[in-house]
């Protein structure tokens, strides 16, 4: 009775997997370069589609659906952060375009929880695109500069607790 949900939840989950890896990818490169503030924003983001993937999970089993657990796609490499966070600004309304739908067609074949599950997702994508627009304009604006404050922020950090090799 619910094979069309278990299959978009289950499409749902490949996605929030790919999204997972692909901002721990982004996580580990800007903390690299030491740009704290992006960084700990993929981190965050990361760690709430964890959270995504759990609740449609969940909502799979109920249904007495198997978990797929199968990414949709393969991270893409990239250490230019510009691009890491259009890439990722471009994943959020693209999920927000496919939830709604998803949600709409769970709808049509009386699934009102997992309409609802879709549309609570939209609400939490959107607020991810919100976060990663925000960054974009941020470094369009204020171009290298930007990101470069970030880094500093990270030396003086590093050098008052001791960790550049010097008292401070």
């Amino acid at each position: 009775m619910f094979e069309k949900s278990i299959e978009l939840l289950n499409k749902a989950v490949a996605d929030e997997l790919s999204a997972v890896h692909q901002y721990m990818y982004f996580h580990f490169h800007c903390d690299d370069q030491g740009l704290d503030l992006l960084a700990g924003l993929f981190r965050t983001t990361a760690i709430q589609e964890m959270m995504h993937v759990e609740t449609l999970a969940e909502r799979i089993l109920f249904l007495k659906g198997d978990v797929n657990m199968n990414m949709a796609e393969d991270v893409k490499p990239t250490q230019n952060v510009r691009e890491m966070v259009e890439m990722a600004a471009a994943m959020e309304m693209d999920a927000v375009k496919t939830y709604n739908l998803w949600a709409n067609e769970c709808a049509a074949n009386a699934d009102a929880i997992s309409k609802k599950l879709f549309e609570d997702l939209v609400a939490d994508e959107e607020r991810h695109f919100d976060q990663f627009d925000t960054e974009l304009d941020n470094i369009k604006k204020y171009g290298e500069s930007y990101l470069a404050l970030q880094s500093i922020e990270r030396s003086k950090t590093v050098s008052t607790m001791g960790g550049g090799g010097g008292e401070a």
